[in-house]
């Protein structure tokens, strides 16, 4: 009924509108998705494509035989709660836990991280953009974004020339004398941390600058009226306000963050095994697409649920405007 509803009072032309964003989403994430949770019900087999069909067709006995199988899932949740403990826990052995729940919360934890340094580091580089005179901004916000007009392989192997034992800081501080031997800063969690937040970082900014921008003065200066100091102004009326931003800037970090490939393997290390390079070895090196895909399956459920929480906090925020 709502959808007759809609449908009757939208014009042709806003129908189109708003209707080829659906159709990119179709097009672009719906039917792949199909196809990759079709792939994730067969099995690995010798052949082209390298898994087993879902259904045959016996023309003899008149019938179709569906063949679906679970197992990929079933590996990837063997002993989920024994293993989620596990992980969990910073003191406990991790050799027996499962491997697939190991890469899983090593990705959302890097993710996390990622995402809370970004919003503590981005938040006052958007606060003083905002706030400086408004023929500084644009030339501010091309700072901001003058890494993108880069390849990002180019700036993760600068990051590799800066970081590495014979690279260019740890020369720096063995020729000043401050070290008597090179830092061990690259290929660790050291250097993964520091080149997704540099990736990252104007992913938060930008959305975090548009409702800073927003924010009405005079809300300040009535609150300094009221005599509140600027770090009560502050936590009382620009971080609510800027909640909105907040929240789309710590999901445009979070979830490419969560299956980001390359920065973990080029400069991660072998123990920090994130989803992105799991995938690749499962399709390229192992040649097992179902189980790839299984795990592709599970990735994207898991980024449902924050999406989820954004669309609906959005809308609860759109219904409140509408009702005020």
């Amino acid at each position: 009924m709502k959808w007759q509803a809609l449908k009757r009072k939208l014009s042709p032309g806003q129908g189109l509108v708003i209707g080829i964003p659906y159709l990119w989403l179709l097009v672009l994430f719906l039917i792949p998705f199909f196809f990759v949770l079709k792939i994730s019900l067969a099995e690995q087999a010798t052949s082209i494509p390298p898994y087993t069909p879902l259904y045959t067709v016996d023309e003899a006995a008149g019938r179709v035989n569906i063949s679906l199988s679970y197992l990929n899932y079933t590996g990837i949740f063997e002993n989920f709660w024994s293993s989620l403990w596990l992980g969990l826990n910073p003191f406990a052995d991790k050799s027996g836990s499962n491997l697939y729940v190991h890469i899983y919360l090593l990705s959302i934890k890097t993710a996390i991280t990622t995402t809370l340094i970004c919003l503590l580091a981005g938040y006052p580089i958007a606060y003083a953009i905002s706030r400086s005179r408004e023929k500084w901004r644009n030339p501010l916000l091309l700072a901001i974004m003058l890494p993108f007009w880069t390849s990002l392989l180019l700036r993760v192997y600068a990051w590799m020339g800066l970081l590495s034992q014979n690279g260019i800081i740890n020369n720096l501080l063995l020729r000043w004398g401050w070290i008597n031997q090179p830092l061990d800063m690259f290929y660790n969690s050291f250097s993964l941390n520091i080149v997704m937040v540099y990736t990252y970082l104007p992913f938060m900014v930008l959305p975090l600058y548009t409702q800073l921008l927003k924010l009405d003065n005079r809300l300040l200066e009535a609150s300094a009226d009221l005599g509140a100091g600027p770090v009560k102004s502050f936590f009382s009326i620009t971080l609510p306000l800027s909640k909105s931003g907040i929240i789309a800037g710590s999901m445009l970090v979070f979830i490419p963050a969560v299956g980001e490939f390359v920065i973990p393997d080029l400069v991660g290390g072998p123990e920090h095994l994130m989803i992105g390079k799991a995938l690749w070895q499962a399709f390229f090196t192992q040649n097992d697409w179902p189980l790839a895909s299984a795990m592709a399956v599970v990735m994207v459920l898991l980024l449902v649920v924050p999406i989820g929480l954004f669309h609906r906090h959005e809308a609860k925020q759109l219904e409140g405007a509408r009702r005020g």
